[in-house]
């Protein structure tokens, strides 16, 4: 499953983060909370779109408003954990070694 390359914008960074990579559940509400800066419809159309790709799971996949985003719980997708922790804090590569094979 290694190799795949996630990108990830800043307002989808923030979901992520705020539901954390660990495996645990976190209520629709309880994000909400944690992403006070994400305005209701920006968070659920940044949330479909993570599901669409994958990288989250829900209970529900369709939600709309707010009362309904609010009881649903979601996930990271354990099957991504390593690469979106990757997108997460990306690590510089590694420097190319300086030494030169000289015949």
């Amino acid at each position: 499953m290694s190799g795949r390359e996630v990108n990830l914008d800043g307002t989808e960074v923030s979901i992520v983060k705020a539901i954390g990579i660990g495996g645990g559940e976190i209520s629709g509400a309880t994000l909400m909370e944690r992403c006070p800066e994400l305005a209701e419809a920006e968070l659920i159309d940044t949330l479909k779109g993570l599901i669409m790709m994958g990288y989250v799971d829900a209970d529900r996949t369709s939600f709309y408003k707010k009362e309904e985003l609010e009881a649903n719980v979601f996930r990271v997708n354990s099957g991504y954990s390593k690469e979106l922790k990757e997108a997460l804090n990306p690590k510089p590569d590694k420097p190319k070694s300086k030494r030169v094979r000289r015949e």
